[in-house]
């Protein structure tokens, strides 16, 4: 972005100020401004729209807000986040914004001491058992140790049904323990259904057609996407608090569907995550990007290690991200047990009669949703809004740097 558009964008950042006379209608009040509060921002804008965008933290752009440190690093604030996608529409659209580098994502599991490919392939499965089987090899093998369950009711029986006790024990049962504060036969199938097995020795994370981090970070591609006359920002402030002083003609609401509706039907269960950043003076800290810790032994669940996502040649210092799983602090993953389906289809039916009203995203919608999906909800509900308006209208931002 240019320097003058960054001026505009500030200027319109009122951070915990109270909203001026002159400035209190709108067409369209978004609450939060990460990927889905900034896209549906985007397209309404575009259309003519004018958009107030709220979000009750000091910056845009939610969980994928990122920023360089004082050492140079890409850092994001709230762990990795690699943009994968198979839906065309949503990478033409998110183009138009930022340049995405090839960067295919990799991880590993650090278990007794070695590190072995997840999702689990033939090098993991060969090097775990001291074998050296071919595809139809490791098939057989599995076939032998994996548990037979006709009635599939949980993740674990998900997950033992396909890779068998020993796999399950060693890479799945404690780290889902970690991640999610119960064990995997607590969990709703749903939770660990994706779960791949690779019968060969692919070791990239996502099979994605289209795949990347933006070279100037995720940060930069949200402040083009609202850098627009139509869309004012209000950043440090709680919608709630600002409500009455508006006039809008329609709410879309990213923050948590319980919280809007106040807890009507009790609290919904989001895990969090404490964040512990290290800066090293080092070339680098470990042998990957990311290092999963799928032990109790250590309290963490993965170290990130930044450097890798840009490929930044930055000379003895390197920066890492230690993650904690817990249930203070910022609501990130909505916990899918099956008890939790009820409160919220209550809720669910509770958005449904709101008028004017729609919900969008991860805590909006209570499921939990990656990055492109995110993109693609909202601006399949801008088709909806506006009559099926083209999502990639429109030129290039014409600041960016291509």
């Amino acid at each position: 972005m240019d320097d003058h558009s960054m001026m505009k964008y500030q200027e319109r950042s009122i951070g915990g100020g109270a909203i001026t006379p002159k400035n209190t209608e709108y067409d369209v009040l978004i609450v939060g401004a990460g990927i889905s509060g900034c896209t549906i921002a985007e397209r309404m804008s575009a259309a003519g729209k004018t958009v107030l965008l709220i979000d009750k933290r000091e910056h845009i752009g939610g969980n994928c807000y990122d920023h360089f440190n004082e050492h140079g690093i890409l850092v994001q604030k709230y762990g990795p986040h690699i943009f994968h996608t198979k839906n065309k529409r949503v990478w033409d659209y998110l183009n138009r914004f930022t340049r995405f580098n090839d960067y295919r994502h990799k991880v590993v599991a650090r278990y007794k001491d070695e590190l072995y490919p997840i999702p689990i392939n033939r090098t993991t499965f060969n090097k775990f058992y001291g074998l050296n089987l071919d595809e139809e090899g490791m098939k057989t093998h599995l076939e032998r140790i994996r548990e037979k369950i006709p009635d599939i009711k949980n993740s674990r029986d998900v997950v033992v049904s396909k890779l068998g006790v020993e796999l399950y024990d060693a890479f799945v049962k404690d780290y889902t323990k970690k991640q999610w504060d119960c064990y995997p036969e607590d969990l709703s199938p749903e939770v660990l259904q994706r779960l791949p097995i690779r019968y060969d020795d692919n070791d990239q994370y996502f099979n994605d057609p289209h795949q990347g981090i933006p070279v100037e970070g995720y940060t930069k591609m949200f402040e083009r996407m609202i850098d627009s006359p139509n869309i004012t920002v209000l950043l440090d402030t709680d919608y709630r608090d600002v409500l009455a002083e508006l006039e809008y003609g329609m709410l879309i609401c990213t923050a948590p569907i319980d919280a809007y509706f106040d807890y009507k039907f009790d609290r919904l269960p989001y895990r969090a995550l404490e964040f512990h950043f290290e800066t090293h003076d080092r070339e680098y800290f470990q042998e990957n990007s990311v290092v999963n810790y799928p032990g109790l032994d250590v309290p963490y669940t993965r170290i990130t290690e930044f450097k890798y996502f840009l490929d930044q040649e930055i000379l003895g210092k390197t920066t890492i991200l230690k993650e904690v799983a817990t249930w203070e602090g910022e609501p990130s993953y909505p916990v899918p047990k099956p008890e939790t389906k009820k409160i919220v289809a209550k809720y669910q039916e509770l958005a449904a009669a709101e008028k004017g009203v729609h919900f969008l995203g991860r805590l909006g919608r209570y499921k939990y949703l990656d990055m492109d999906a995110a993109c693609a909800e909202a601006l399949e509900l801008a088709d909806e809004l506006l009559g099926d308006v083209s999502a990639t209208s429109g030129v290039p931002y014409k600041g960016m740097k291509r």
